[in-house]
């Protein structure tokens, strides 16, 4: 007697045996119609697309109710008319539209299925459509491949681009440090405002690596062990730090700790000469007409010639090695004194440049500049 109150135990063979029919086959997943945009639009330069052409083909997408797009012939017809198309562009004009749409069938990215008199149109049957008159856009599907492999090269070299430009404005800095000619940073200056090909690009930063001069070898030497410099042999686990600070921008006008921590880096020739807020307001008044208000000490002479420098068309990085080898005040009295003589000198970025080079060999007085630019302000001009 068969018990019944359970089913057997097991599956029968057939269920475990693959199945013949068709329908059970493993087929490979339609593209998405969303990703084909995409990729197309990335590599889109590489099919001479534009962006109108690209805008008209995502309107006919969206005529398009499935996500996935099929890639047999006449398997995926849209039939809008033109004027329905018109008004999802946001009113183009149709013989603008005209245009792009036969810019995409003479591509081959969409295909005409036109009926006896061209009109656009579907016939039902059955409650499905029978035969659809329109754009077939199955194309789309069939070329994804060469699509996402346009779209991958693109992006490889926009890439490699970005990296070159990152080298060469690390390579222009390290020219306007080591005293180059100004052809050079000038080239690399005007290449990285531009949008430049990749080739051009390399060939620069070919050359400005062959102008790097090659760094000397340092030898290391021993330091004999003092007790000074021995450190402490307690467990603790944190110990003082003492470390001095150097104020190199105070507010005071005199400024005397300031001055002195400047005397190295600005050399021998700044030894005798104090500079002070009010010796630089009396020799430079050309900064009056941008900022009218009288300088209350160094941080705002400082801070008025930090928004000056762009005026003159000088770089930060120019700035910022000027502020570094004389210090920001005699760097903010020099920018004031150029400010000075702007109709004279052609090119303020490379003269501050060449100046800070003058100031590392300590060969560099602002105070002769302020002096010349105090007598230049007593002449009287003349009718």
């Amino acid at each position: 007697m068969e018990n019944t109150s359970r089913p057997p135990f097991g599956r029968p063979v057939a269920a475990c045996l693959p199945s013949s029919d068709a329908s059970q086959r493993h087929t490979p997943p339609m593209p998405d119609k969303w990703a084909l945009l995409r990729d197309l639009t990335i590599g889109a330069e590489a099919f001479g697309l534009g962006h109108r052409t690209l805008s008209v083909l995502k309107a006919l997408l969206t005529f398009w109710p499935e996500r996935e797009l099929p890639g047999e012939p006449d398997g995926a017809i849209v039939f809008p008319s033109n004027r329905v198309l018109s008004e999802r562009l946001s009113g183009m004009p149709e013989s603008t539209l005209r245009r792009h749409l036969a810019k995409l069938v003479e591509i081959g990215i969409v295909s005409r299925h036109d009926s006896p008199n061209r009109k656009r149109y579907a016939r039902g049957q059955s409650g499905v459509i029978g035969i659809a008159f329109g754009f077939d856009l199955s194309p789309l599907a069939r070329h994804a491949e060469e699509f996402a492999s346009a779209a991958a090269l693109v992006t490889a070299q926009r890439e490699r681009i970005s990296v070159l430009r990152a080298k060469l404005g690390m390579l222009r800095h390290r020219l306007t440090e080591a005293g180059a000619p100004d052809e050079l940073i000038d080239a690399a200056r005007l290449m990285l405002r531009r949008r430049a090909s990749e080739q051009d690009l390399a060939s620069l930063v070919t050359r400005l690596e062959a102008a790097i001069p090659a760094p000397e070898p340092i030898t290391p030497t021993a330091q004999p062990i003092t007790e000074a410099t021995r450190m402490s042999a307690s467990a603790a686990r944190n110990e003082r730090h003492i470390q001095e600070t150097d104020k190199t921008i105070s507010d005071s006008e005199s400024a005397p700790s300031s001055d002195a921590a400047l005397t190295n880096s600005a050399g021998s020739a700044e030894r005798v000469t104090a500079i002070t807020v009010p010796m630089i307001t009396e020799a430079c008044r050309e900064y009056r007409a941008f900022f009218p208000d009288q300088p209350r000490g160094w941080h705002d002479v400082v801070s008025i010639s930090q928004k000056l420098a762009p005026m003159l068309g000088i770089d930060p990085p120019v700035l910022q090695e000027a502020q570094r080898i004389m210090g920001h005040e005699r760097a903010a009295a020099t920018v004031l004194c150029l400010l000075e003589r702007a109709n004279e000198i052609r090119k303020p970025g490379a003269y501050l440049r060449r100046l800070t080079q003058v100031a590392r060999k300590g060969s560099f007085s602002v105070g002769a500049m302020l002096s010349a630019a105090s007598r230049r302000a007593r002449v009287p001009a003349f009718a």
